[in-house]
């Protein structure tokens, strides 16, 4: 018996008009694309640029003389290095605790047999809408002992009630029929949890993971408020502090720094470069992320 050929799949023709309206929407999002990056790269290229070109040149990506004076200028004391250093080390662990909090708290709320589950999510949805505010928080953190340590703004967002209701919907939607395999294969609940359940969960612990670490990295408010010790300072505060002294002008002047032939740097100048090095170190964790974050960010999206 002769074998059959082997016959191509039909493709499917379109018409005329959806070849249009597709071409129309990917020059769209091109332009929005674009309209989203130009300002980074004017930030960038701004960073770089002298005074006089900042003055003459409303808007350019690629400065016609580079001068690195602004960078000199926020580097020249070492306390950015030092800012870096407590603000990496702040959203690491504050990530990581973030996580393994909100992880444990909806992994046993996502059972529906579990005994006062819903009063525990009403709970949950409550604090969402009220909180006891800023000056009760500061006296509970100060009774306990926090104040002026790294813990008051770890536990402070160590739970987020939005992040553990999207985690709690993840956990929900694993077939039971894999926690129930492993149970009879002898795994306990936390075992079941921690070799079954966290493996499967990467998407969503990696896209809420990312949030978590852009607040920590961000945090001003909170690092200004429970703070006291400038060696505890985070990049933030730190920056603030020299585009403050930048702005006077008087006091890049005053600075005795050495710099290169082009001068004093601007304060403009000196504010890009703060944005620069503030928002460069968070960039280069979403590459590693973005696999999973682009599944993370559908949960819930779709309802089968």
């Amino acid at each position: 018996m002769k074998d059959k050929k082997y016959r191509r799949p039909l493709k499917v023709r379109r018409s005329r008009s959806d070849v249009i309206w597709d071409e129309l929407i990917a020059v769209f999002l091109v332009a929005v694309a674009l309209l989203t990056l130009l300002p980074f790269l004017y930030v960038l290229a701004g960073s770089f640029s002298t005074e006089q070109e900042l003055t003459e040149r409303a808007f350019f990506i690629i400065p016609h003389t580079i001068s690195f004076n602004a960078y000199k200028y926020i580097t020249q004391t070492g306390e950015i290095f030092r800012g870096l250093k407590n603000s990496l080390f702040l959203t690491v662990f504050g990530t990581v605790c973030s996580l393994f909090f909100t992880s444990t708290f909806a992994y046993p709320l996502s059972k529906t047999h579990l005994m006062g589950r819903n009063t525990i999510l009403n709970f949950v949805i409550f604090t969402m809408v009220f909180s006891g505010g800023l000056i009760p928080t500061f006296l509970v953190v100060k009774s306990l002992g926090l104040y002026n340590h790294y813990s008051a703004l770890i536990l402070l967002a160590a739970i987020s009630p939005f992040n553990m209701i999207i985690m709690k919907s993840f956990f929900a939607n694993i077939p039971k029929e894999l926690e129930e395999a492993a149970l009879v294969d002898g795994y306990s609940e936390l075992g079941v949890f921690v070799k079954i359940v966290l493996p499967l969960s990467k998407p969503v612990l990696a896209s809420i993971g990312l949030f978590v670490a852009v607040s920590f990295w961000n945090d001003y408010f909170n690092a200004m408020i429970y703070l006291n010790d400038s060696a505890k300072e985070t990049v933030q505060i730190v920056l603030r502090r020299i585009v403050l002294l930048a702005t006077g002008g008087d006091q890049i002047n005053a600075s005795g720094f050495d710099f290169d032939q082009f001068g004093v740097p601007p304060d403009k100048a000196v504010k890009m470069a703060a944005t620069v090095v503030a928002t460069v170190p968070i960039l280069c964790v979403y590459p590693f992320l973005q696999k999973y974050f682009a599944k993370g960010v559908m949960i819930g999206a779709v309802k089968g």
